[in-house]
């Protein structure tokens, strides 16, 4: 049986997905902006930000950020603060507060 979060993004999530014993590499040189949308078509309102990362046995992965970040370089090693994860019919999104460079 698999349990699903539905009350948004938690910190349980990422401890199912991502070992915290592997490495996590930048793989993003800028950030994307995410767009508010309304009325099925995208606004001029800025609504976060997303990059993409890697580890080891998994398929590259986004972030969100809800502000701004400065990104650490491409293929650094990294680690998130305030890393969260929501899971949605069956895809598994993050957000965090930052991201810093650690080797």
């Amino acid at each position: 049986m698999r349990i699903t979060q539905r009350n948004g993004y938690s910190e349980v999530v990422p401890k199912r997905y991502l070992d915290k014993n592997k490495p996590i590499t930048s793989l993003s040189t800028d950030l994307e902006t995410q767009y508010r949308w309304k009325e099925g078509r995208p606004t001029s309102e800025i609504e976060s930000y997303k990059a993409w990362f890697s580890q080891e046995g998994l398929p590259p992965f986004t972030v969100k950020f809800l502000d701004p970040i400065d990104l650490p370089k491409y293929k650094a090693l990294v680690e998130f603060e305030g890393l969260e994860g929501c899971e949605v019919r069956g895809n598994v999104y993050f957000r965090a507060t930052r991201v810093k460079q650690i080797k």
